[in-house]
């Protein structure tokens, strides 16, 4: 049995986010791209773009691409799952994910 208890980071107030858009935080030193949909349900998801080598995934675009929630890449335009983190033009490659969730209006991420 482990005894390291993953935590909690606050972030930001959910009325920070625009529906649809992304926004990148800092959790343990690496960038994290959050996605709040206009469903009101949130992603998280690395900023580090795989192809491009850079961190642009919280400026991407987001699509729902056959019910799948999705945000394309703003640099070479391939779309990864918000949910895992996979990429739908190429099986190989994913993004890591973070745990997200929103507790009395505040966002917060897993670490």
């Amino acid at each position: 049995m482990s005894r390291y208890a993953p935590e909690w980071q606050d972030i930001c107030a959910l009325n920070d986010l625009s529906p649809d858009c992304g926004v990148c935080a800092l959790l343990d030193n690496k960038q994290v791209a959050i996605f709040y949909l206009s469903n009101g349900d949130l992603y998280a998801i690395s900023n580090h773009d795989p192809l491009g080598k850079a961190n642009v995934m919280s400026r991407g675009l987001i699509a729902d691409i056959n019910g799948i929630a999705t945000v394309s890449s703003p640099l070479y335009r391939h779309h990864y799952r918000l949910d895992s983190g996979q990429c739908l033009q190429d099986d190989s490659i994913c993004v890591p994910t973070y745990p997200v969730r929103a507790v009395d209006g505040r966002v917060q991420l897993q670490h």
